[in-house]
């Protein structure tokens, strides 16, 4: 990591936080997705963002200028630091009354960075990397193929970590043009002072999963190769909804460690029903999005609306649901296709009566049962927790509101899930799962993408 970066100074701040910083290593064909699609979301949405932006070099920036000609036209600010190698000042985007263009000196460690920093009323969003050095590279030395190159840092959406990063960068700016920090610092202080409009960022999930899709498809490089960046690629699709997953929890004060909680209890229970791995993988993965409530109202905008196309495309998923719209979005991938159908289905009842396909007793997957019954469980314990009951009575009082709901719940899933609470009673500790955010590979395996897991195996278990 360069000394004196964004970057760098991002990480010494967080090093020995409670919440120390996980970054990650991205090609570059997985970031010019990612900064497509936030770009591209600026020009759809109404909110006028402030955008910062740092470009590795200054030819990379001639090669988006025009692009960002018509983001300018969308956004109350722009600023963009680069090397002043391609004379990029002379760019009729560059005369733009709101464009700043920061010419950065060659000796200047953010000049080897690429930021892309979104500060609006909505939404935030950011990317920041890195380019490794030729030492990172090891004795293979540097891609010969532009997409091969590699970059060190992280991306999200978390609002503290995307306007701290902006200070840093308007800090940066002022040693430079203290005139235009201080235009930028008030743009940021009065889009602070506006409450966020909504912690639904499902429309830009949405347009990331679809780029990130789309990058996969248009990758043309020998076959050796594709397998590397693919994986980079499918692994962000996954950290996309990690992550706002994990801002819904960071969103509720009163259950704020919902997701890693339930994923938590979810495998604990695959383990004591003795399921395969492959199967407890999925179930965790389930657990850690069950409240992606804000996808139910998010379209693909690559779907128009059109959900039934998904049925024909998931054979291995015999009960895919056209009802549930936020479902539609995880199928975008072929590897969350049975997760978005645990998800779907984990408001159906046992006895018939739950929605969306009023499935009962065995039709319903087992993982819907399973997710079902452990989120009402920590949903109670939660709720419980602030009456001052030692910790024995608000299992066992959680556990029997569960058992009184037996026309909703599986009656043979209360019982195991009575084993575990006799567990926690006796002081067995459940490790909170915690999403590794710099790669989601760990949770998936091609296992997921065989038609051998039929709807038998999945509302089936060891009696």
């Amino acid at each position: 990591m360069l000394e004196g970066s964004i970057l760098q100074q991002l990480e010494v701040s967080h090093r020995h936080s409670t919440r120390p910083i996980r970054f990650g290593v991205y090609y570059k064909n997985t970031l010019v997705a990612l900064c497509h699609a936030l770009e591209d979301h600026i020009l759809a949405d109404d909110s006028q963002p402030l955008v910062i932006t740092a470009f590795q070099r200054g030819k990379w920036y001639l090669q988006e200028a025009q692009r960002y000609a018509d983001i300018a036209k969308c956004s109350r600010q722009i600023a963009i630091m680069a090397a002043p190698d391609a004379g990029f000042a002379e760019h009729p985007t560059s005369q733009l009354p709101n464009v700043d263009l920061l010419a950065l000196k060659p000796s200047d460690p953010v000049a080897q960075e690429w930021h892309l920093i979104i500060l609006s009323s909505k939404y935030t969003a950011m990317v920041l990397c890195q380019e490794l050095s030729d030492t990172d590279y090891g004795v293979g030395g540097r891609p010969a193929s532009d997409l091969e190159r590699k970059f060190y840092g992280l991306w999200t959406f978390e609002p503290e970590l995307v306007r701290e990063t902006a200070e840093l960068a308007i800090a940066h700016i002022q040693k430079y043009n203290p005139e235009l920090a201080d235009k930028l610092l008030t743009h940021d202080r009065g889009i602070a002072k506006g409450a966020i409009a909504s912690a639904d960022l499902s429309a830009v999930v949405s347009r990331v999963i679809d780029y990130l899709q789309t990058g996969q498809e248009q990758l043309s490089i020998p076959a050796a190769r594709h397998q590397a960046l693919d994986s980079n690629l499918v692994s962000n699709e996954i950290q996309a909804f990690l992550r706002m997953a994990q801002l819904m929890d960071l969103a509720d004060i009163k259950n704020p460690s919902a997701a890693a909680e339930v994923a938590t209890l979810a495998e604990t229970l695959g383990q004591l029903l003795d399921l395969p791995a492959w199967q407890i993988k999925r179930l965790k993965l389930a657990g850690l999005l069950h409240r992606i409530d804000p996808l139910q109202k998010a379209e693909s905008i690559f779907t128009a609306g059109s959900y039934p196309q998904y049925q024909e495309s998931a054979p291995s998923c015999p009960l895919t649901c056209a009802l549930v719209p936020g479902a539609q979005v995880l199928r975008k991938m072929s590897r969350l296709r049975a997760v978005a159908q645990i998800i779907t289905h984990q408001t159906e009842w046992w006895d018939g009566t739950g929605e969306p396909a009023g499935l009962a007793g065995d039709e319903i997957p087992l993982e819907s049962r399973i997710l079902a019954l452990v989120a009402d469980f920590q949903w109670q314990v939660n709720q419980k927790k602030a009456t001052n009951q030692n910790r024995q009575e608000i299992f066992v009082q959680a556990l029997e509101e569960c058992r009184q709901q037996s026309n909703r719940f599986d009656p043979k899933l209360i019982d195991a899930l009575s084993l575990l609470v006799m567990g926690l009673q006796q002081g067995l500790d459940l490790p909170l799962m915690t999403p590794k955010f710099s790669t989601g590979m760990w949770l998936l395996d091609s296992r997921w993408d065989s038609h051998s897991q039929t709807s038998e195996q999945m509302s089936s278990y060891p009696q």
